[in-house]
């Protein structure tokens, strides 16, 4: 569970994919493109399904998961105490195994958000 670096963590995986975009394009292709879907700005910002998605990959104990929307929520701006909220809501529906990865999760934020003044 502990992960040493976020940032580390998903450049291999990204590489690691690297495989399957060439052998199954269609499928990562489809993929990628319901990612894309599911977080474009509707009734609900691109920022909060980021928070939910972050929620719902913690509550699945995945550590990518983490990695991939921490990364995400630091781009849109997200604030430490929404990224904290957002665990809270995770571990509330998750018990103590979610809050482990909400520690992470926390982990994987300082590491992706910009250093204040």
């Amino acid at each position: 569970m502990t992960v040493a670096s976020y940032k580390q963590l998903t450049q291999d995986i990204s590489s690691n994919l690297m495989p399957l975009r060439k052998s199954v394009p269609g499928v990562m292709a489809g993929f990628n493109d319901m990612g894309k879907a599911a977080i474009a700005d509707g009734a609900l910002d691109a920022k909060t399904k980021e928070l939910i998605a972050l929620a719902v990959g913690v509550a699945a104990r995945c550590e990518g998961c983490i990695g991939f929307h921490t990364k995400a929520l630091a781009r849109l701006g997200a604030t430490t105490a929404e990224v904290h909220e957002a665990l809270g809501v995770a571990i509330y529906m998750g018990g103590g195994p979610v809050a482990m990865y909400a520690a992470s999760a926390v982990q994987a934020f300082e590491e992706f958000k910009p250093a204040t003044a």
